[in-house]
């Protein structure tokens, strides 16, 4: 029975097809499918049912996959203990990230890492989609906000919070609005990923207020919308990390209300049923020490106060 077989069946499972799967170990279909027969040639079993439009495991193949995702686990842990010990990080590296904050910060924070450590095989997913760590076979996955899934291990890298911003002409033209209820009477600039409400929910001493406006533009991207408020089509909540240098040289500003955002998490987050290799807890230590404590991007209001 062969190593390769056994890392290529899990992960058929874990993309869930042939196709993904040789996408994934970036070989052929046509190799995929040969190590999956070899295998259950070598175990006596068919492990997987193959039809038309999908896969499915059969009562032995769950059985299998259950031991051989925690052996394959062990074993990568057992072998980065050991080029840990010989001070070397070694072997592949799956994590997933937003588009914006892994465009922006995550990249740059990267790449001295991968300079200092070559042995590593990094396959960093950017998207803004909430992806399966344990199904699509992740190491690593950096979220912002909440995290509802008890199934993950997080670590807490930084704090972020979300701001309400517009540039100068909108403002001059418009007026600057002084409490949330006021939000009504503005265009704005709404990310589609998020239902308003969630996005212009703000804290007051004696409870939560929801504000509205009307919409200029709803998109999927938070670069896209600090580049429309920049624009001046409207105001818009965006996280600072995307709009920190945009604050900086002038071309947006904070509006304050007689409300406040709430303040999140960047987490790095991990499946719970797999052990933390050593090239997992390197970099999440790196990142958290790039980012820094407060994260170079934090908003200073005291010291841009000069620009309300």
């Amino acid at each position: 029975m062969k190593l390769e077989g056994i890392r290529t069946f899990v992960a058929i499972v874990e993309a869930g097809s042939i196709t993904a799967a040789a996408r994934r170990l970036g070989v052929a279909k046509s190799v995929v499918s040969h190590r999956l027969s070899e295998l259950e040639d070598s175990v006596g079993a068919r492990l997987i049912q193959r039809s038309s439009r999908r896969l499915s495991l059969t009562e032995q193949g769950e059985m299998f996959h259950r031991f051989s995702a925690r052996m394959l686990g062990e074993l990568d842990e057992a072998v980065s203990r050991i080029a840990e010990e010989g001070h070397e990080l070694r072997g592949p590296l799956r994590v997933a990230a937003p588009m914006s904050f892994g465009l922006l910060h995550l990249g740059p924070a990267l790449y001295p890492f991968l300079r200092e450590h070559p042995g590593i095989q990094l396959d960093l997913d950017l998207n803004d989609r909430m992806v399966d760590l344990v199904g699509e076979g992740y190491d690593m996955a950096i979220r912002i906000g909440q995290l509802p899934d008890s199934t993950l291990v997080a670590r807490r890298l930084v704090s972020s919070c979300s701001l309400l911003v517009a540039s100068p002409a909108y403002l001059a033209e418009h007026g600057r609005p002084k409490h949330v209820e006021a939000l009504s009477e503005h265009r704005g600039i709404l990310y589609s990923n998020v239902h308003p409400n969630d996005q212009l929910r703000f804290r007051r001493a004696d409870g939560t207020v929801t504000g509205h406006f009307a919409t200029a533009l709803q998109v999927n991207n938070g670069d896209a919308m600090r580049d429309a408020a920049i624009a001046g089509l409207g105001l818009a909540v965006i996280p600072d990390f995307i709009v920190w240098q945009a604050l900086a040289d002038g071309r947006l500003v904070v509006v304050e209300l007689d409300g406040s955002l709430p303040e999140v998490g960047v987490y790095a987050v991990f499946p719970q049923n797999r052990h933390l290799t050593a090239k997992v807890r390197a970099l999440t230590e790196h990142l958290a020490a790039s980012f820094g404590d407060p994260p170079y991007w934090k908003f200073d209001r005291e010291e841009r106060s000069d620009r309300r």
